[in-house]
This record gives C-alpha cells, sequence and structure tokens, in this order.
C-alpha cells in the first residue's frame, strides 16, 4: 500500500473522523473507500445497477400475472450456487 499526503479542511477531516468512530473505523479506512469509488464510478465509468434511478415511464400498461414476473425466477437462480 502507498502512503500517501493530501490536504483537507479541519471541518471536513473532523466530519470523516467522527463518522469513522461512530462506524468503529478509520479515516484513512473511509478515504482509501472513498477513492476506490470514485476510481470505479468516474474515472473507469463502472457503475451498479443499485447506482441507477427508477425511471417514470407512464401508465401502467396492463397488470402482470405472477406467471410473468421475472423477479421470482431471477432471485431464484441468483441464490443457487
Amino acid at each position: 500500500m502507498k502512503t500517501i499526503t493530501i490536504n483537507v479542511s479541519e471541518p471536513v477531516y473532523r466530519e470523516f473522523q467522527a463518522y469513522a468512530k461512530s462506524r468503529d473505523r478509520t479515516a484513512s479506512e473511509l478515504i482509501r473507500e472513498a477513492m476506490e469509488t470514485y476510481l470505479r464510478e468516474q474515472m473507469r465509468g463502472e457503475m451498479s445497477l443499485r447506482d441507477l434511478q427508477p425511471l417514470q415511464l407512464g401508465k401502467t400498461k396492463r397488470v402482470l400475472r405472477r406467471s410473468e414476473d421475472l423477479l421470482g425466477e431471477m432471485m431464484t437462480h441468483a441464490a443457487r450456487p
């Protein structure tokens, strides 16, 4: 692991320290995690489906029957080893 020095404002660092302490972590861990997230999402453009916001596309055309809903099937397949 590479050691670096960064300059941040006192209030921002105090907030990181307080948040880290409340989560039983260090400010360094939070900063590393934030850098990794920035690298993944901003620099590489990688996203998770969980990062996407739902879209409102208008009224429902028709209600799906239980047999037509793929969520249960997807969750069943995801749970299998």
